[in-house]
């Protein structure tokens, strides 16, 4: 299967024929038919039903035409955004980034690295921490914004530079009689579910969490796992538990949770850039020099604060 083959199977869907395509394509009409074939023979299924006049999609052509139709959109924006950094118009910078930066540092960094670089394409590419390595051996990014909680495995090809530290505060259900209260201790996972995440096979951090707790002295029970924090976020909120989330994680506009200061914590999250070792990139220079500027203000402003739930937050 070939760009050509798709682009006349496509070209014959919006025509309504072969011979109309043909003549869009300037090509002959044995062209379009011989490709439709070899493409009908890799699919190992039939496109058309050409018993039928006009012919008529198959369910495999149903399937097939919007899929086909994407990646021929994608391999037009790729040639032109190929062409644009070729010829020195703009340049392209790959990102990967873990959901909870997007709800908090993220958004900051791209709006000013975007009016230093107005021309530059952004690729922003969501990635658990623990995926990221292989897209920058990959060079499908350049950048990994990664965040991690306690020691973590470092590649011997990849930099690391600490953004900031991230210390971890409780969400409950801002129902919960324990919202009430200024602060949480630990010990009340023995009695409130504890949620987990984020669920994925690959990634260590919830099992970290709970070999914390439990050195801690803690055993809490799991109810639920989620696959990322905002779902996590969810199911506080309605009430099937709480969880610990990174300090950075707490300027949203929910209305159903609390966040409060933990007692007796003494680990917390790194919020983490991860680069290949060797490439000097003067846009990702730039960018991360943003990155780390923007990280270190969000650090000083929690700087010798105690975290407290506004009032808003906490339940009356």
């Amino acid at each position: 299967m070939n760009l050509r083959q798709i682009k006349y199977f496509c070209k014959v869907v919006e025509s309504g024929s072969g011979n109309a395509a043909a003549k869009l394509l300037c090509v002959a009409p044995t062209a379009i038919s011989t490709q439709l074939g070899l493409l009908e023979e890799n699919l190992g299924g039939e496109l058309f039903d050409r018993s039928k006049r006009p012919m008529q999609l198959t369910s495999l052509g149903q399937f097939f035409y919007p899929r086909a139709k994407e990646l021929l959109l994608q391999a037009q924006r790729l040639e032109e955004e190929s062409n644009r950094v070729a010829i020195g118009n703009g340049g392209w910078l790959g990102v990967g980034f873990i959901r909870s930066t997007l709800f908090s540092l993220l958004p900051d960094v791209i709006r000013h690295f975007r009016e230093a670089h107005p021309d530059v394409h952004l690729d922003l590419i969501e990635k658990l921490s623990e995926y990221q390595v292989e897209s920058l051996l990959q060079r499908r990014i350049d950048i990994g914004i990664s965040r991690f909680i306690g020691e973590f495995e470092r590649h011997p090809d990849m930099d690391y530079r600490l953004i900031f530290d991230d210390p971890l505060l409780a969400v409950l259900p801002a129902s919960h009689p324990l919202a009430k209260q200024t602060s949480f201790s630990l010990k009340n996972f023995h009695h409130l579910p504890f949620i987990l995440y984020p669920k994925d096979a690959r990634s260590p951090y919830g099992e970290k969490l709970q070999a914390y707790l439990r050195e801690k002295g803690v055993t809490p029970t799991i109810h639920h796992e989620a696959i990322e924090i905002h779902t996590a976020f969810a199911l506080v909120g309605a009430g099937l538990g709480g969880t610990l989330v990174s300090r950075s994680m707490t300027d949203n506009n929910r209305q159903d949770v609390v966040f409060l200061p933990v007692e007796d914590i003494e680990i917390s999250t790194s919020l983490v850039a991860v680069t290949r070792k060797g490439g000097q990139n003067k846009l990702l220079d730039n960018f991360i020099e943003i990155l780390m500027s923007k990280g270190k203000l969000a650090q000083s402003t929690w700087a010798g604060q105690d975290y407290q739930a506004s009032p808003r937050q906490r339940q009356p």
